[in-house]
């Protein structure tokens, strides 16, 4: 073997060597990352099961009193079952924000970014505005809930000028 071709065998053998140790390389990482995934995949259903083991803990007080409420509705003592009513109510609401639930305001203009039109009536009140609100909207953080439904005002009716007799 002459000298040109030892030098050139040592050469691919440098280079077959250094493409092992990229593949090599290249291998850890792909193990590594899908063990990351992995982890990261187990870190968010923990973290998903920790936020409802919290809001059914929050709730749990709800339902100790909807049971209580039920108990004195079968005893008719109503004056006891709207204070049990009302408690519960005001639980489970305050349970709610305090996960960021949020009433929408249905207080001056329609928006319908966060109101949902079912009727329109003549009013007094200023065109396109909200006059009453049929079933109250929630918003979760930035995210609309639902829509609040609500009545929108209409032009007055003017009156009608085809009397002409």
């Amino acid at each position: 073997m002459t000298e040109a071709e030892q030098t050139l065998e040592e050469r691919i053998a440098a280079l077959e060597a250094e493409r092992d140790e990229r593949l090599n390389d290249l291998k850890r990482v792909a193990a590594d990352f899908e063990n990351y995934r992995k982890r990261v995949a187990r870190d968010q259903e923990s973290l998903v099961a920790r936020a409802h083991e919290r809001l059914v803990k929050e709730l749990l007080p709800v339902l100790d009193d909807l049971e209580r409420a039920l108990a004195a509705a079968e005893e008719h003592e109503e004056a006891k079952l709207e204070e049990g009513v009302r408690l519960v109510h005001r639980q489970l609401a305050s349970a709610l924000e305090h996960e960021g639930l949020a009433v929408i305001e249905t207080d001056g203009k329609f928006d319908p970014h966060v109101h949902e039109a079912l009727l329109s009536q003549p009013s007094e009140a200023d065109e396109g505005s909200v006059i009453e609100v049929l079933q109250k909207g929630y918003r979760l953080g930035d995210r609309v809930l639902r829509p609040a439904r609500v009545v929108v005002a209409a032009a007055p009716k003017e009156a009608n000028g085809d009397d002409d007799s």
